[in-house]
């Protein structure tokens, strides 16, 4: 764990781990501070409320579904830290449109007419974004990292991120909307900033001709990956995990309100005990493995968040509502005696996630060329946001169904059984450390 907190002292990877932390820290202010206000005070009712949580999450999710294929091929043909400054100065355009975004909805000025299509573009726009500096982030560090290096720096990049989804989500509770709107600009402009210091990281490939046809190029990206036996089951294991997660993210919000009975602070408090999770999960598997890239533990872990989904169904189930038209606080939420029991279900499902992700990412690239790195990761993308956009589909499709929200999650627990099938056949097929 030293070895690899050293890692902070590199400017061969602060720089990198500094813009995605702040890139995470903002999608997750805005996208959470937009989310929380639509729930607790334009809709009252949970199946709008899940159908707007499944829409916003659908909205972000989609562009990496259409754009990973040509993410994919630049980073693999352009100079990677260009890319990054490209992409956060695009960041800077588009919180000034959420901002304004925020500032209507807030004032109560064409909540439906402009306010909600304009931060729902926003968003979809902050996905755009996302989707072009997701493969870099992880292609980038075998060329930056030693071999032995990039496990840990993987595990770095998680969990930093997931303390700043924490941060963010923490942020978009407590403080009032049109704060948010001025801190994902100040934000965006120290993101830029950082993302300038970044060394270059040159193409590894000969010059090639790029496809601009988004789906014919995605069809052949997936094609091109999917047919290798351990990269389909990384890559199928790791979209199983993440339609696990969209559907949760999105039950969240109309869980606490109506389940819970508790304020927006609590959904929160949710969302960042869920990326607390992950982060500590994240840097336990790489003490676990001490560096080796590994799906041993994977198939045990993903049942792990599983079991821990059900129980926490089951506190959901026997939970109290607070009495008609009141709304637990957070405080009188940490003082109830559920509380407890149900944070720890949660924690358990997030760090047995976190466990269960990151040595698949370390994976997609460490079993690949360099110069492949990037479009793996494209590939993976691709997969793995048709699976959030079908994790998102169906949660809406239920609420419409009438299912309501604690139902649903006995079926995301059952989605971790082939979760762990996937992992288990991976582990067996590469016979122990994962195959080179």
């Amino acid at each position: 764990m030293q070895a690899s907190l050293r890692l902070l002292n590199k400017r061969r990877f602060l720089p990198l781990f500094v813009t995605q932390l702040l890139g995470a820290f903002n999608d997750n202010l805005f996208k959470n501070a937009m989310v929380l206000f639509v729930v607790y005070q334009v809709y009252n009712d949970e199946r709008s409320e899940t159908w707007f949580s499944a829409l916003a999450t659908g909205l972000f999710i989609l562009p990496f579904f259409l754009l990973s294929a040509l993410s994919g091929q630049l980073a693999d043909q352009r100079d990677k830290a260009l890319i990054i400054r490209w992409v956060k100065a695009a960041e800077i355009l588009i919180m000034l449109v959420g901002a304004v975004g925020l500032g209507l909805i807030w004032s109560g000025i064409g909540v439906h007419t402009i306010a909600i299509p304009l931060l729902l573009a926003a968003l979809f726009a902050m996905g755009i974004h996302s989707t072009f500096f997701g493969p870099i982030k992880y292609a980038i560090l075998p060329q930056h990292l030693h071999d032995e290096e990039v496990l840990g720096g993987t595990g770095l990049v998680e969990a930093g991120t997931y303390i700043a989804i924490l941060a963010g989500t923490i942020l978009a509770g407590i403080i009032p909307i049109e704060a948010a709107a001025v801190c994902i600009i100040i934000t965006a402009l120290v993101g830029y900033v950082a993302g300038r210091q970044v060394p270059p990281a040159p193409s590894l490939l000969s010059a090639q001709p790029i496809d601009y046809h988004i789906i014919r190029s995605s069809v052949a990206l997936v094609r091109g990956t999917m047919h290798i036996r351990r990269l389909f089951l990384a890559i199928m294991s790791i979209s199983l995990f993440w339609a696990v997660g969209s559907i949760l993210f999105i039950q969240f919000p109309p869980l606490v309100k109506n389940v819970l009975t508790a304020e927006k602070a609590v959904a929160s408090l949710f969302l960042a005990i869920f990326s607390i999770g992950i982060a500590i999960g994240s840097v336990a598997i790489n003490r676990l493995l001490r560096g080796h890239v590994s799906a041993k533990y994977a198939p045990a872990s993903v049942i792990g968040m599983g079991l821990c989904i059900v129980a926490f169904h089951f506190v959901c189930a026997i939970w109290p509502p607070a009495p008609e038209g009141q709304m637990l606080s957070l405080q009188g939420f940490i003082a109830h005696p559920l509380a407890i029991p149900l944070s720890l279900c949660l924690l358990g499902v997030s760090t047995f996630g976190g466990m269960f992700v990151v040595p698949l990412y370390a994976f997609l690239t460490t079993t690949v060329e360099k110069c492949e790195a990037a479009r793996t990761v494209a590939a993976n993308n691709i997969v793995n946001s048709g699976a959030m956009v079908v994790g998102s589909l169906c949660a809406i499709g239920l609420s419409i169904a009438g299912m309501s929200v604690v139902m649903q999650l006995l079926l995301v627990a059952f989605l971790t059984l082939p979760c762990a099938a996937m992992a288990w056949k991976l582990h067996k097929a590469c016979d122990g450390p994962l195959c080179h």
